[in-house]
């Protein structure tokens, strides 16, 4: 909720939109992530992955839109992003074909670095947020320290549906602390709509070649950590890789979703990397537990008021609850590297893979002087570090890439079975 809400208003603020234009970009991201969750929780026909996976607004696609919005307008980035979902649908009809090149090996070192990417937001939301007029403030510490807090005690002792559930009564409870301390802007509750319609292409349409280059690129970018973070979630979930059918289907899904997204006036959509860690620390694996989820999603989509309610959850709230559920993603990452006894070459593909890609990511002005999409791709730390891994893994030698291949498990792997041949 905090990414689907944050993202469209950077984006609003960076071109000087009216607070209307803001409301109506927030309302349709939270509308089509719930849309597009259920697309991938239910499945239509080939399209999903039917695991429980939450779609969002990213992150990544946001990087190309504020320029794309500032110099062609929105239409142009919506454009574009119709355009990067039929990349998206593509990469997903074809994966069968690559993948290959994505064994546990690349997977987890793509999980790795997301996970690993993830920790400065996640730090800063427990300090309260970017742009925080108070951030590392004790009452913000205080508060994210009390969650965290809470939701290890809850996890380590309590049973059942408490200790599934510790991340959701942590930031309950969390929420609760701040609204004491003053922390929390009711007014913005109060003064938000009940009920609202959006309507499809708001903003309309365009297609400059800037726009189809840009989000693109970028479309393959998401796919990777796509690819990462069903690998991950399979992994944390079921102690499995995922089948090409659903690795496939979590592909396609997302460029369906991209797709809606487009035709909403929203920005594309991708996997949320944060609920791959929360199905870790939960190890609740069912899928129709995120359709409820994406349910409230699509409510909030034509409810403000209710939008608003979770919207206005203080930064430091979200931040203790942040620190365990990418901690978690590190953790996922790590047990698919772990799959296979790691040998010397995969401890050097390793090693360049993370550092480089993450080099890049820590420090973007070393890219400053490259293209300005090819810029965005290269401090995106995913597309790096897959394209090193690839590339190294390919020139393993022969007998230790054979020893990689996933050997089906009972009643897994049937599909893939079926589908390579």
């Amino acid at each position: 909720m905090a990414s689907n809400v944050t993202i469209p208003v950077i984006l609003a603020t960076a071109i000087g939109a009216s607070p209307e234009d803001t409301a109506f970009l927030v309302q349709v991201a939270l509308l089509v992530a719930g849309i597009s969750t259920l697309v991938q929780t239910l499945g239509i026909g080939p399209v999903g992955a039917r695991l429980p996976i939450v779609q969002g607004t990213s992150f990544g696609f946001l990087v190309v839109s504020i320029p794309l919005a500032q110099q062609y307008g929105l239409a142009a980035v919506f454009g574009g992003a119709l355009f990067a979902g039929l990349v998206q649908v593509l990469f997903g009809a074809v994966f069968s074909r690559i993948r290959r090149f994505f064994p546990p090996l690349v997977a987890g070192i793509v999980v790795l670095v997301i996970g690993i990417g993830l920790i400065p937001t996640g730090i800063q939301l427990f300090a309260g947020g970017a742009g925080s007029e108070d951030l590392g403030s004790v009452r913000n510490f205080g508060v994210a320290t009390f969650v965290l807090v809470a939701i290890l005690v809850l996890y380590r002792f309590g049973r059942g549906f408490v200790g599934a559930a510790a991340v959701l009564i942590g930031i309950v409870a969390g929420y609760a602390v701040a609204s004491g301390l003053g922390m929390v802007d009711w007014g913005r509750v109060g003064s938000a709509a009940w009920f609202s319609v959006p309507q499809p292409l708001q903003f309309g349409l365009e297609f400059p070649a800037a726009a189809l280059i840009a989000m693109g690129a970028m479309a393959v970018a998401t796919s990777i950590e796509t690819v990462g973070d069903i690998s991950a979630l399979t992994k944390a979930g079921d102690q499995r890789q995922p089948t090409t059918k659903e690795m496939r289907g979590g592909l396609m899904g997302d460029g369906v979703g991209t797709a809606i997204a487009a035709l909403f006036s929203a920005l594309p959509n991708t996997s949320f990397s944060q609920n791959v860690g929360l199905v870790a620390f939960t190890g609740v694996m069912s899928r129709f537990v995120v359709t409820v989820g994406a349910i409230f999603l699509v409510l909030s989509g034509f409810v403000p008021k209710l939008a608003m309610v979770i919207a206005v959850i203080p930064a430091s709230v979200i931040g203790g609850a942040a620190v365990v559920m990418f901690g978690m993603i590190i953790s996922a990452g790590i047990s698919l590297l772990t799959t296979r006894p790691l040998t010397q070459n995969d401890l050097i593909i390793i090693a360049v893979s993370v550092v480089v890609g993450q080099g890049f990511a820590w420090r973007p002005e070393i890219a400053a002087n490259l293209p300005e999409n090819v810029a965005a791709l290269m401090t995106s730390g995913i597309v790096p570090a897959a394209a090193i891994a690839i590339v190294l893994y390919s020139m393993k030698p022969a007998e230790e890439r054979l020893l990689d291949v996933d050997m089906p498990l009972a009643g897994q792997f049937a599909e893939d079975q079926e589908d390579d041949r």
